[in-house]
């Protein structure tokens, strides 16, 4: 029995590993999101953080409409990040758990 404890807290150690590994990884995954018209494009990592905007100079003539598309176009492109991000975190604290009784957190 303290052998098998002793395993599953290696499983877990593992785990955490993989799964810091996936989130420096995330990184350097890019997503980029445009407005629907192209005038506006951003870049960030996986792990939400920005990394570059574009914007059309006719956007800077009008400050409503410029944060509008800012609004709309980071929080579409939060939102993949994020599904990415929580898919890619699950699959690797899955990966490297150990197969413990009534414990399918990862289904």
């Amino acid at each position: 029995m303290f052998g098998d404890m002793m395993n599953m807290m290696g499983k877990l150690k593992e785990a955490q590993k993989k799964v810091e590994e996936t989130k420096k990884r995330l990184d350097s995954v890019l997503i980029d999101e445009t407005s629907h018209d192209n005038k506006l494009k951003v870049t960030l990592t996986a792990n939400r953080t920005i990394k570059s905007i574009d914007i059309d100079d006719e956007l800077f003539n009008d400050k409503e409409q410029l944060e509008d598309y800012l609004i709309l176009t980071l929080n579409k492109a939060i939102e993949k990040a994020t599904k990415i991000n929580e898919a890619e975190l699950a699959a690797a604290a899955k990966d490297g758990m150990p197969n413990i009784p009534g414990m399918d957190m990862f289904k």
